[in-house]
């Protein structure tokens, strides 16, 4: 790789430490192509990426980035997993790490939030953005759906207690 080369790949690999919601950083020693190959589909599906950089590139391209406390990670054979939703990639590569014990999850970063291996964890239960949203959507449709249903429950009442007054009388 000449010098070129390696400016462009620094240069892309900022600009992910730069927009980035979250960067889960692996080791990845001894996973088979297909195996990788399933790991970026199931990224793909999630809208997020996965990245195999030199260490030595991606620690040039952390430097004065957000998320330089990951540099301690860079070591061996690491992989990135990144998305722009905080949770997306870190579900990504928790679910593949459960089923993969080559797989092993290092840490990452959530902005300017250095996460170990522990952290990781903890970003992958929360909800996603998506499902935040319908969330929020369903809690603010609930107040007029209850205020709809109490207002159409005293005239469906009256009527019954007016036929059940005419079966009566007749």
């Amino acid at each position: 790789m000449d010098r070129a080369q390696k400016e462009k790949v620094v240069d892309e690999l900022g600009q992910i430490f730069e927009s980035s919601g979250v960067v889960v950083v692996a080791h990845y020693a001894g996973l088979t192509v297909a195996e990788m190959q399933d790991l970026r589909a199931k990224a793909r599906d999630a809208d997020a990426a996965v990245r195999v950089a030199k260490n030595r590139l991606a620690k040039i391209a952390l430097d004065g980035k957000p998320c330089e406390s990951i540099a301690d990670y860079l070591t061996g054979m690491t992989v990135l997993t990144f998305s722009e939703d905080p949770v997306a990639a870190a579900k990504v590569a928790e679910d593949f790490a459960k089923g993969n014990d080559k797989f092993v999850i290092l840490g990452g970063a959530m902005g300017e939030n250095a996460l170990d291996r522990a952290g990781v964890t903890a970003v992958s239960k929360m909800p996603s953005r998506e499902e935040l949203i319908s969330t929020i959507a369903g809690m603010l449709g609930a107040p007029a759906s209850n205020i709809a249903g109490a207002i159409g429950a005293p005239a469906s009442n009256i009527a019954s207690i007016l036929s059940t007054i005419e079966e009566k009388a007749a």
